[in-house]
């Protein structure tokens, strides 16, 4: 039992193992946050403060001209639109792939955790064999597949195949989640009269907000920084922003706009970073709620 304090709980005392351990998390932070501070400060530099070398120097003034630039003027070869279209080419891709995906991976879930068709393990081993392969491996057959059903190259065709691959590892959460959920309420509920979709959309999807939320975030995080995939079937008008920051990035002409460069990267991740920022609490109770159960 806690030690009695007069005004409260007695505050917990400075060890060498706590200290230890503080030392080792802002140790830690600076490393991870080292990065992103050198992208912030150098794209609020102009070129001639870039050109000194002091990469780590706080910006003379600040000057949020690359920025714009990033935005709407940026090269890409003989091209100067900036990455601004392919932010809403990623907003087409993702919202949809997270939806789609999200939603066939709970029935999934929830027909190999609690319902148990015919087969439901042999699936769900399937499914997780599916998941461990590398989908490399799969470029080839996925766009022989693509251009027989005539979707290689269009905007249905890359979404199709993020649900595809996000499919194993959605499946998995949610069978994992629903496995903890007891089988007597469904059964109350069949003897009530409720089929597999009433139960489904009724009782075991509200259920499981937190694990939807974990889900949603990890696949809008993997689809939005996708770059492979996104190259290879999204075609040329509707490259993810991903593409486009690197064809920004690699394009030659001129001289190398350094502080351009790293605003383009930074609004790139910055939707996903707003996401789990402002998420972080639903993630965290999902994780805790089952993710990891099973």
């Amino acid at each position: 039992m806690a030690d009695l304090h007069p005004n409260g709980p007695r505050p917990a005392r400075l060890t060498a193992g706590r200290i230890g351990l503080y030392a080792f998390l802002v140790v830690a932070a600076l490393f991870f946050l080292l990065p992103l501070y050198t992208m912030v400060v150098t794209s609020l530099k102009s070129m001639d403060e870039i050109r000194l070398g002091q990469i780590f120097a706080l910006p003379a003034r600040l000057d949020f001209s690359a920025w714009a630039t990033a935005w709407s003027g940026a090269c890409m070869g003989t091209v100067c639109v900036g990455i601004r279209s392919g932010f809403w080419n990623s907003v087409a891709i993702t919202v949809p792939a997270v939806a789609l995906s999200v939603f066939v991976g709970a029935v999934n879930g929830y027909a190999l955790s609690l319902w148990r068709p015919r087969g439901a393990n042999a699936l769900f081993g399937l499914l997780m064999a599916g998941g461990l392969i590398p989908y490399q491996i799969f470029l080839y057959p996925m766009v022989r597949a693509m251009a027989n059903i005539e979707l290689y190259n269009s905007l249905a065709g890359i979404i199709l195949v993020h649900v595809i691959f996000g499919l194993p590892l959605v499946t998995l959460l949610f069978r994992n989640y629903f496995v903890s959920v007891p089988e007597e309420l469904c059964k109350a509920a069949r003897v009530d009269g409720a089929g597999f979709w009433r139960i489904f959309f009724e009782i075991m999807l509200p259920i499981a907000v937190p694990m939807v939320v974990v889900v949603s975030m990890l696949q809008f995080t993997g689809i939005w920084n996708d770059f492979l995939l996104g190259l290879v079937f999204a075609g040329r008008d509707n490259l993810p922003m991903t593409v486009q920051l690197n064809n920004i990035v690699n394009t030659t002409m001129g001289e190398r706009t350094y502080n351009v460069n790293m605003a383009a990267t930074i609004l790139t991740a910055i939707v996903p970073l707003a996401i789990y920022f402002l998420s972080g609490r639903w993630f965290v109770r999902g994780i805790a709620a089952g993710a990891v159960k099973g």
